[in-house]
C-alpha cells in the first residue's frame, strides 16, 4: 500500500470506538480507509449498525497526526505493514472477522504455503509439561511446521526455544508495539526469534502497556494457525481463551491431558471433557489428525502398499477390519477394533507410513 494509503489505515485504526469488526463494515461500504474518513456523516451513519457514537470521533484531525508521527516511527525502524486485504496478509488471519485491518511485522516471516501450528499453555508450566511441549516440537520438526506463541513466560517460550534449537520458524504475537518486549528477559530470544521468524503485533508504538491487551493478542494466535495445542492450563487462564478463541474460528483444539488431581492439568482435562479440544497423547496424532504430510513424501510418487508389509497385532486388527468395512472415522475403528484413540492415531500414522493405508477428509481411513 502508498504511504498516503498507509497514513489514513492507521488513523481508521486509533480511533477508539472503531474496532477492526466495524472498521471492516465501514471500509467495504466505503471502499477504502482514506473514503470512509473523508466521507460525509450522514451517509455514515446509513450505515446499518453504524451509530452516533460509533462515529463521534472520526473525523478528528488529532486521528491523521498521530498516525503520521506512528509511520515515522514505522519507517525509522524498517516494520513491516501487512493490510488485511493485500496479499501479503495472513490468509487464515483474513477468514477471522475481527482480525486486524493492520498488522505490523518484524523479522523474517514467511507463512506462504506453510503448515503453521500455534502453542500455548501455562506460564508457570511444570517439569513434566515442558518435557512434553519439547517432545512435541522435537517429533513435529520434520514435517517443518511454522510455531507461533505468545513470547511470554512458561509454555510460549518453551515452546519458541524449541522451535529455534530445530530450525523451525516460529513467530511470537505481542500485546504491545514492537518497540518493547515484555518480558524484558525475553530479549535476549528476540534476534534469533527474528532470523528464523519474527514477530507479528497490531498495537502501535504508544500503546500503553495493559495485562488486557493479551487476550487480544490471543485472537492473532489462534487465527494465524490452522490448529492451537494447549500444553498445561489450570482451571482458568489465557490459554482458555485462545482456545475458545480458536473454536469460535472453527479451528482444530488440541489439549494434552493431565492427573485429575494435577491444578495444571485441570483446564485442558476440561477442554476435552466438554469436547472443546481433541485429546493430544502423542506429538504424531496432530499430522494424523489434520492429513500433514511430509515434504520429501510430497516430492515423491504417491505411496503403493507393498507385498509383504510386517504388521503388528493391533496393525493387523485394524486392516482386516478396515478390509470388512471399506473406509470408516477414526473414533469408530478404534471402538470396534477396542484399542483407545490415543494409541489409534499412532497405529494408523504407521500403517500410512507402510503404505497400507491412506487418510481421507473428515478423519477417515481406507485400505490403499
Amino acid at each position: 500500500m502508498t504511504e498516503q494509503q498507509l497514513i489514513y489505515t492507521l488513523a481508521l485504526q486509533h480511533i477508539p470506538n472503531i474496532g477492526d469488526i466495524t472498521a471492516k463494515k465501514l471500509i467495504q461500504h466505503c471502499g477504502s480507509p482514506e473514503a470512509v474518513l473523508t466521507e460525509k456523516k450522514q451517509n455514515l451513519l446509513k450505515i446499518d449498525g453504524i451509530g452516533t457514537s460509533t462515529i463521534r470521533d472520526v473525523f478528528g484531525k488529532h486521528h491523521l497526526k498521530a498516525a503520521e508521527e506512528e509511520l515515522k516511527y514505522i519507517k525509522d525502524n524498517n516494520i513491516m505493514c501487512l493490510y488485511f486485504l493485500d496479499s501479503d496478509y495472513p490468509e487464515r488471519l483474513k477468514h477471522c472477522i475481527d482480525g486486524p485491518i493492520l498488522l505490523f511485522q518484524s523479522g523474517h516471516i514467511n507463512i506462504k504455503n506453510q503448515l503453521i501450528l500455534s502453542v500455548v499453555g501455562a506460564r508457570k508450566i511444570t517439569v513434566n509439561g515442558m518435557a512434553f511441549c519439547e517432545k512435541l516440537i522435537e517429533e513435529l520438526a520434520v514435517y517443518n511446521p511454522i510455531i507461533v506463541s505468545g513470547f511470554a513466560y512458561g509454555t510460549d517460550i518453551t515452546a519458541q526455544k524449541a522451535a529455534l534449537k530445530h530450525n523451525l520458524q516460529t513467530i511470537g504475537c505481542l500485546a504491545h508495539g514492537l518497540n518493547q518486549i515484555y518480558p524484558k528477559t525475553h530479549k535476549k530470544y528476540v534476534a534469533d526469534v527474528e532470523k528464523h521468524g519474527g514477530f507479528f503485533t497490531d498495537f502501535w508504538s504508544t500503546a500503553v502497556f495493559d495485562r488486557k491487551n493479551f487476550l487480544k493478542r490471543n485472537r492473532i494466535i489462534a487465527g494465524l494457525s490452522e490448529a492451537t495445542v494447549v500444553i498445561e492450563s489450570a482451571e482458568k487462564g489465557g490459554s482458555l481463551v485462545t482456545a475458545d478463541i480458536a473454536n469460535s474460528y472453527n479451528r482444530d483444539v488440541f489439549a494434552a491431558p493431565g492427573r485429575v488431581t494435577d491444578k495444571m492439568s485441570e483446564g485442558c482435562n476440561n477442554l476435552i471433557k466438554f469436547q472443546k479440544a481433541h485429546l493430544l497423547s502423542n506429538p504424531l496424532d496432530i499430522p494424523l489428525m489434520l492429513n500433514w504430510k511430509l515434504e520429501d513424501d510430497a516430492k515423491q510418487q504417491p505411496i503403493q502398499k507393498q507385498l509383504f508389509v510386517e504388521l503388528g497385532d493391533d496393525e493387523k486388527k485394524v486392516y482386516n477390519y478396515l478390509k470388512q468395512h471399506n473406509k470408516q472415522l477414526l473414533d469408530v475403528i478404534a471402538l470396534e477394533c477396542k484399542i483407545p484413540i490415543y494409541k489409534m492415531a499412532s497405529i494408523l500414522l504407521n500403517m500410512e507410513l507402510k503404505g497400507v493405508i491412506r487418510p481421507l477428509p473428515g478423519k477417515q481411513f481406507e485400505l490403499i
